[in-house]
């Protein structure tokens, strides 16, 4: 009888005791998922049905609906504003750690509450600057339907203000821990 070599690990995962094909599916878990994730998924699927559609339309009907391409544009831009609200809760924006590796703890710890002050300073300067364009030009038409350029930016402004809320999370997360991801990168 000839022996078979399996790397490490694979025989108890995938072949059972005869040598068989055997693999379960790990349970689905749910629960690292919030409110923008769902909401970022579900505008996600409208902006692939509109292409499918534009898609459909355009090259089996040979008569493009001409809406499709400038909703699918605006549905793109509220996907990254609501997906970056993800982005800020977990604390996975780019970050350079170049100083954190060769400065004094307690400089790094100065340095981090900074970013984590700047970035919630950001977020709400944001809102305030996407309120106010929505009050100047919120009721202006998009270009081919007859909608409100406001019902887009307001989209933007809930991602702004779903993102300061989430920095605000993730600075108190920072102060009860006393360190960031900055600080320590293997704890992210």
């Amino acid at each position: 009888m000839i022996e078979t070599k399996h790397p490490p690990g694979i025989e108890e995962a995938v072949l059972d005791e005869h040598g068989q094909f055997n693999v379960a599916d790990a349970e689905v878990d749910l629960k690292p998922y919030r409110f923008e994730d769902w909401l970022a998924m579900g505008i996600f699927w409208v902006l692939g049905t509109t292409v499918f559609y534009q898609f459909f339309t355009r090259y089996l009907l040979n008569d493009s609906a001409a809406w499709t391409e400038e909703i699918a544009r605006y549905l793109l831009i509220c996907v990254v504003f609501i997906g970056a609200v993800g982005a800020v809760r977990k604390n996975n924006h780019i970050q350079v750690d170049f100083f954190y590796h060769i400065l004094p703890a307690k400089l790094v710890r100065g340095m981090s509450t900074m970013i984590d002050l700047l970035r919630i300073s950001f977020f709400a300067y944001a809102c305030w600057m996407t309120w106010n364009l929505i009050q100047r030009i919120g009721f202006q038409p998009m270009s081919v339907v007859d909608l409100p350029m406001g019902i887009v930016y307001s989209v933007v402004l809930l991602g702004f203000v779903m993102m300061t809320g989430r920095a605000v999370q993730v600075a108190i997360t920072h102060w009860r821990q006393g360190y960031s991801v900055l600080e320590r990168p293997d704890t992210n």
